[in-house]
């Protein structure tokens, strides 16, 4: 029997090339200072950021920004995504098999909010330091990469966003 089960099931597992992803680390200056807004998963309701698949037709940065606007609500400014890191998670498929899946991370700069898009009755976004977003999210290399952002990003001059009370905890 566990012959079958190391060829049928943990073989093709070990196997496996890691999938891809693209994921927004989406920020904004605040009075607070840096601040990055974290999204719950649909399922689990564990604190991810906006993250997915790449899309026919749009390089990695536009399928981040997609994917932030899709999950998130998040409307950028008009400076480009960054490439700030990479990070490896395993993801679960539909079967309950986890399969490494590598996600390119896209830092947007906010330039709002927006209270109706696709995903909004799905989940729950907050605003939070990248030093709590770094201890709420699972992912170890998600978490070395949000502590180091700060320090990434200083030089880059985020535009304060205004923030009022339908932002502030949404």
């Amino acid at each position: 029997m566990f012959p079958a089960i190391w060829k049928n099931y943990i073989l093709p597992i070990l196997s496996r090339p890691a999938q891809f992803q693209v994921a927004g680390l989406c920020y904004r200056a605040a009075p607070e200072g840096l601040q990055v807004l974290l999204i719950t998963s649909r399922e689990t309701r564990r604190w991810i950021l906006p993250k997915g698949w790449p899309m026919a037709g749009l390089k990695a940065s536009g399928a981040a920004v997609m994917e932030a606007w899709e999950e998130a609500g998040v409307k950028p400014t008009s400076k480009p995504p960054k490439k700030v890191g990479r990070y490896r998670y395993p993801k679960i498929t539909s079967g309950g098999v986890p399969v490494d899946t590598d996600v390119d991370v896209y830092a947007i700069e906010v330039g709002s909010l927006s209270q109706d898009f696709p995903e909004a009755g799905e989940r729950t976004r907050q605003w939070v330091s990248a030093q709590e977003a770094a201890e709420r999210v699972n992912e170890p290399d998600l978490s070395a990469l949000l502590l180091e952002f700060p320090e990434q990003i200083r030089g880059t001059n985020p535009a304060p966003m205004p923030k009022n009370k339908s932002e502030a905890q949404s």
